[in-house]
């Protein structure tokens, strides 16, 4: 009888285990990154990001890759600079989903331990995450607590609406609605208050503002970093401004920012 027990105790801690697995890379609630771009340093994650990717994506190890936004010509490319980032991470493992018919990419979805969503064509990138299913699968996945984080057009598509790109329309869209993942819109690439294109960002993310005052505006310069966890949005590291109708709040990295979610 005692290796019948002994047996049965295994098989409990085994299945305890891997519960246990899940729940740290699946946190009960969202836990969404936004980058504003330009995070690369060669084939590794910039320096200052580090850190908070690491914290971001621990014990996970698969990451899904959605390079919609880049060319089709540059996604090898791509994927194998994110994979040897990963790599050089924690040891991730990432596979982008361009190699994948559609279906299959959903299955893949279905079972990443985390998602990251690289930078480009905010529109095509939009587009394609409509027209594929990823959109509500994603939304899905993320709501479950599978990390997410987006860089550039992927910090726009986590925001409640594309509103304040960057970048031309190059595709058609059904709608303006992103994933909503993360309690404001992303402006990416803003530029730092001694750059000569500073006061233009500003007036015309203040121009927006005047036509949509009910909107949040979340600004992150190059390598910036804000971070959706455990109910709370943080300002991580970088140059970051959150632009409301009523006014422009300057952050300092690692303040918490009040009245988001």
């Amino acid at each position: 009888m005692k290796p019948i027990r002994f047996l049965g105790w295994r098989r409990i801690l085994g299945f305890v285990a891997s519960l246990w697995v899940s729940a740290v890379c699946s946190a009960s609630s969202p836990s969404v990154l936004v980058v504003g771009g330009s995070m690369m340093n060669g084939d590794q994650f910039a320096e200052a990001t580090l850190p908070v990717m690491r914290e971001h994506f621990k014990a996970c190890r698969t990451v899904v890759l959605v390079l919609h936004a880049s060319h089709p010509s540059d996604r090898d490319r791509t994927e194998a600079r994110l994979q040897r980032a990963f790599a050089h991470l924690a040891g991730i493992k990432a596979e982008s989903l361009h190699h994948l018919d559609d279906a299959e990419s959903l299955r893949r979805l279905r079972e990443a331990d985390g998602i990251f969503v690289g930078g480009g064509e905010t529109f095509v990138l939009l587009r394609d995450l409509y027209r594929t299913g990823q959109w509500e699968v994603i939304r899905e996945r993320v709501r479950a607590g599978v990390p997410y984080a987006g860089s550039s057009a992927g910090a726009n598509v986590a925001g409640q609406r594309i509103g304040t790109t960057n970048d031309f329309p190059v595709a058609d869209i059904p709608t303006r609605d992103a994933l909503a993942i993360f309690p404001a819109v992303i402006n990416p690439h803003h530029p730092l208050p001694v750059a000569a294109d500073f006061a233009a960002r500003v007036g015309k993310i203040q121009g927006y503002l005047r036509f949509n005052p009910s909107e949040t505006v979340f600004a992150l310069g190059d390598a910036s970093i804000a971070r959706l966890h455990d109910g709370r949005v943080t300002f991580a590291v970088g140059f970051g401004r959150v632009y409301r109708a009523s006014g422009i709040t300057e952050l300092t990295a690692g303040q918490r920012v009040e009245g988001l979610p």
